[in-house]
């Protein structure tokens, strides 16, 4: 599968099949979010939401590539991640595109 963030695949006829998306909500457990308070308040990066961020972009993507791959998709286009905290020490990431089929 194909999967850019320009919107289209360069030298190809495309038909759009859809939007597709995938989104997960991750939060810490509670001792974990306690010591990255404390680190927060010293500065520095915060290394295990950065680990959680990256692995939540990744569930996102692939849920949203299943998605894809459901309607026949050679490709999806026009790829753009969100994030929003949905409550105090939880974040949904959302990755959104569009399901493409390349024309032969």
């Amino acid at each position: 599968m194909i999967m850019l963030t320009i919107d289209s695949v360069p030298g190809k006829e495309i038909e759009a099949l859809g939007i597709v998306k995938g989104s997960t909500v991750q939060s810490k457990n509670m001792f974990k979010d306690m010591g990255q308070g404390f680190k927060s308040m010293v500065g520095g990066e915060l290394k295990s939401y950065t680990k959680m961020m990256n692995e939540s972009r990744d569930i996102a993507t692939q849920r949203m590539l299943h998605e894809a791959q459901s309607l026949g998709a050679d490709a999806i286009i026009g790829i753009r991640y969100t994030t929003s905290s949905v409550m105090q020490g939880a974040a949904e990431i959302m990755a959104i595109g569009t399901a493409v089929k390349i024309k032969s």
